[in-house]
């Protein structure tokens, strides 16, 4: 499941995120869901979110609910 939609998504969820930083090279990062930073329902690159280890970025792929 791809991370476009805000209602997919919830704190808690394993999530693979694209850091800003990785953007170039398309590398993934694996985490749990912390806090949803974009306010609206839906963004075509992905839902911004934090994760519990403190890194943002936006949502590439949803593993679990």
């Amino acid at each position: 499941m791809n991370g476009n939609n805000r209602k997919d998504i919830s704190p808690g969820v394993t999530v693979d995120i694209i850091l800003k930083a990785d953007q170039r090279t398309g590398k993934l990062t694996r985490g749990v869901v912390k806090d949803i930073l974009t306010n609206s329902g839906t963004h075509p690159h992905g839902i911004k979110v934090r994760l519990t280890d403190g890194q943002v970025g936006r949502i590439q792929h949803i593993h679990s609910k």
